[in-house]
């Protein structure tokens, strides 16, 4: 089975990604990590090195199918990416995570510190760079959710409940198979 979560920055996909690939045993392949670690290589912060991005579509080809690449050789895995739904193809089970700015900015100060402004800034100019990117080399909307199987409010939910949530959906699809 292939699970993919996706959601903006800050909404809990890499938290609850890391949750369920620990219940399940499985692997997860993160887009974040990725872009996280090649901008710390290009001593760069996220907002630069997603301006770098929007004028070499290389970096974002490059995480994306290096991710698609690890989808499609392997059995059980779950991918985190904000395109991860929509390079995975049909047979996964595509979820995306939502919370509000504030909701998401609060959790952003609080994994990586800075002040709120600084982030809000920050996480409102990586998501304006990386909607155009998007849909530049994509032609992909971001904001269409309708490629979802789920969609999950993250501010209601705890990331335990959020995962509870997803194992049930999971495991009523028939589970991962080395379970």
């Amino acid at each position: 089975m292939l699970v993919t979560i996706s959601g903006l920055p800050g909404s809990g996909t890499t938290t609850v990604c890391r949750m369920l690939a620990s219940h399940y045993d499985i692997e997860m392949i993160s887009a974040g990590d990725v872009f996280r670690n090649l901008a710390k290589e290009h001593s760069m912060s996220l907002g630069q090195f997603g301006k770098l991005a929007e004028s070499d579509p290389a970096i974002d080809r490059m995480i994306d199918e290096r991710q698609k690449d690890i989808a499609l050789s392997r059995d059980n895995i779950i991918l985190e990416g904000r395109l991860a739904g929509h390079m995975a193809g049909d047979e996964a089970l595509c979820i995306w995570l939502k919370a509000s700015l504030k909701v998401r900015v609060e959790r952003i100060v609080g994994r990586e510190g800075s002040s709120f402004e600084a982030k809000l800034n920050e996480t409102i100019e990586r998501e304006s760079s990386e909607s155009l990117r998007y849909r530049e080399i994509y032609d992909i909307d971001i904001n269409d959710l309708s490629i979802y199987d789920l969609v999950i409010e993250s501010n209601r939910w705890n990331q335990y409940q959020i995962c509870d949530i997803l194992k049930t959906a999971i495991d009523n699809l028939g589970g991962f198979f080395n379970e």
